[in-house]
C-alpha cells in the first residue's frame, strides 16, 4: 500500500482534530519553555515545570477530541436509530451555540419523520382495510410473477387462504392469461370459486424499485343480467304499447265490418264503409309494419368503414342537401378525419335537419335560422350546429329510442346519431343556447384514428330524424 495512502487511512478525523489542538497549544508551550530557560530557573524547577505543562497540554488537546468525538456520536448513533425507523431518541439541549441548533434541527427531524410516519402507517391500514373489504378480487404479482398480495375476494375467488396463496405463480392460480392479456377486457372465465362474465383491469407499479403488476377482477355477470332483463323489459314495454295502438282500432274495425257484411238485406253504402275501414286497418298494418321494422333497424347498425374525410367536403355537402331554409356555414380548419363517410353523413343530417324542423315550426322561414361551424380542439374536431326553435323541453329523453315531440316522428334519429358517434368514438350533446332560444348540437369525433365499436351487425341505414 503506498504510502500516502496509509497515511490519509491513519489521518481519521479525530486524529486531526487532536493534531489541530495540539498545535494550537504548541506555541505557547515552546513560549513558556523559552521564558522559563531565559530567566535563570534551576533545571530541576525548569523541567518539572515544563513536565506540568506538558501534561496539562496534551491533556486539553484530548479533552478537546474526546468532546468533539462524544458529540459526533451523539449525532451518528441518533441518525442511526432514524434510519432503522426509531423516532424515540432526542437529543438533549445543554449547550446554546451552535451545536445546539444542530441538535435542535434533528430533533425537529425526527419528529417530523415520527409524524410523518404515523400518518403513513394510518393511510396503509385504512388501504388495506378497503382492500380486504371491497367485493373485487385484488392480486398483485411481482417481476417473477409470484403472488406478493391478495385480498378476501381474492382468496374467495381462488379457494386458497392467504397463508397458502402468498408466494405462488400466477400460472399456478390460473390468472398467468391475464397477466399478459390486455390491460382491460371483458372475458368469460371460470375459476376456482366461481365462473360468469368478468371485468378484467391490469396494471403496473413499483415497490422498492421493483416492477409489480395488479390485477383486478370483478364479476359483472349479475349485472349484466339485471341490465339485460330491464333492456327486455322495457323493449316489452313499448312493443306492446305500440302494438296495442295498433291492433285496438283494427280489432274494433273489424268487427264492425263483420257486423255490416252479417245484415239482411245489405246497406246501400256497404261497399263503401267496407272499402274505408280496410283503409284504415291497411294504414294500421303499415304503421305497425314500419315501427318494427325501425326497430330491427336499430339492431342492425354495421361497425363503421374508416376512411379519410375531410371536414370540410363533408359539412359542405350535407349542408347543400337543406334546401327549406338557407344554412350559414361558417368554415373552421382544414382537418382531416378517419371516418365512415356514409355514416357520419347520415348523422349531419338528422341533426340539421331536427334543427331546420325546429326553426321552422317557431319562427317559420324568417329569424335567425341555423348556422353551423366546426373547430379543432387538442384530440377532436366539434361540429357546432345552433337552432332558433322553442329549445329542449325534455332533456332527460332525448336519446330515448322512439320518444318524440314531432308529429309523424319515429323517435330514432338522435338516438342512432349517438350511435354513429360512440361508434366512431366520438359523442353528440345537445343543450339549450345560453344567449339565445333555441338548441345547440355538438358533434365531436376524434381527430386520430378512433377506437370503433364492432359490436353492430350488417344492415342499413336509412332513417331520418
Amino acid at each position: 500500500m503506498p504510502p500516502s495512502v496509509r497515511a490519509r487511512r491513519w489521518l481519521t478525523f479525530e486524529r486531526k482534530l487532536l493534531l489541530l489542538a495540539l498545535a494550537s497549544g504548541f506555541p505557547a508551550l515552546v513560549t513558556a519553555a523559552i521564558v522559563l530557560f531565559v530567566f535563570d530557573v534551576s533545571p530541576g524547577s525548569t523541567w518539572t515545570l515544563l513536565g506540568i505543562l506538558f501534561i496539562v497540554w496534551i491533556a486539553f488537546a484530548t479533552a478537546v477530541q474526546e468532546r468533539f468525538a462524544y458529540s459526533m456520536r451523539t449525532l451518528a448513533n441518533l441518525l442511526g436509530a432514524l434510519r432503522d425507523g426509531d423516532f424515540s431518541f432526542r437529543l438533549r439541549m445543554d449547550d446554546r451555540g451552535s451545536l445546539g441548533e444542530v441538535y435542535a434541527q434533528i430533533n425537529d427531524m425526527a419528529e417530523t419523520l415520527h409524524t410523518q410516519r404515523l400518518g403513513a402507517m394510518e393511510a396503509a391500514a385504512l388501504l388495506q382495510k378497503v382492500i380486504s373489504e371491497i367485493d373485487v378480487a385484488i392480486f398483485a404479482f411481482d417481476s417473477m410473477g409470484l403472488l406478493r398480495l391478495i385480498n378476501r375476494a381474492g382468496e374467495k375467488l381462488i379457494q386458497m387462504p392467504v397463508e397458502q396463496a402468498m408466494g405462488e405463480s400466477a400460472a399456478d392460480l390460473g390468472l398467468a392469461p391475464y397477466l399478459a392479456g390486455p390491460a382491460a377486457q371483458v372475458a368469460r372465465a371460470s375459476f376456482r370459486g366461481a365462473s360468469g362474465q368478468w371485468s378484467i383491469r391490469r396494471g403496473d407499479f413499483r415497490e422498492s424499485g421493483q416492477p409489480h403488476q395488479l390485477l383486478v377482477l370483478s364479476d359483472i355477470t349479475r349485472p349484466l343480467r339485471e341490465e339485460e332483463l330491464h333492456a327486455w323489459q322495457r323493449l316489452v314495454r313499448v312493443l306492446g304499447h305500440e302494438i296495442n295502438n295498433s291492433l285496438t282500432p283494427v280489432k274494433s274495425l273489424s268487427s264492425s265490418l263483420l257486423s255490416l257484411i252479417s245484415r239482411e238485406p245489405l246497406p246501400g253504402d256497404w261497399r263503401d264503409d267496407l272499402r274505408s275501414g280496410l283503409n284504415v286497418i291497411g294504414n294500421r298494418c303499415d304503421a305497425l309494419n314500419r315501427f318494427t321494422g325501425a326497430y330491427a333497424r336499430l339492431a342492425r347498425l354495421p361497425a363503421p368503414k374508416l376512411q379519410p374525410v375531410r371536414v370540410a367536403d363533408w359539412i359542405t355537402r350535407v349542408v347543400k342537401l337543406e334546401q327549406r331554409l338557407p344554412v350559414r356555414l361558417t368554415e373552421g380548419p382544414d382537418v382531416t378525419i378517419q371516418a365512415d363517410p356514409d355514416q357520419i353523413e347520415q348523422l349531419l343530417i338528422n341533426i340539421l335537419r331536427n334543427a331546420v324542423d325546429a326553426t321552422l315550426e317557431r319562427n317559420g322561414a324568417g329569424g335567425e335560422g341555423v348556422s353551423v361551424v366546426w373547430r379543432q380542439e387538442p384530440f377532436t374536431v366539434q361540429v357546432v350546429v345552433d337552432d332558433s326553435g322553442h329549445g329542449i323541453s325534455n332533456p332527460a329523453n332525448l336519446f330515448v329510442p322512439f320518444f318524440t315531440t314531432k308529429p309523424g316522428g319515429s323517435g330514432i334519429g338522435l338516438f342512432l346519431c349517438r350511435q354513429i358517434a360512440e361508434a366512431h368514438g366520438g359523442a353528440v350533446t345537445l343543450r339549450n343556447r345560453e344567449s339565445n332560444s333555441g338548441c345547440r348540437a355538438v358533434i365531436a369525433l376524434p381527430v386520430g384514428m378512433p377506437r370503433t365499436n364492432t359490436s353492430g351487425m350488417d344492415g342499413t341505414l336509412e332513417t331520418r330524424a
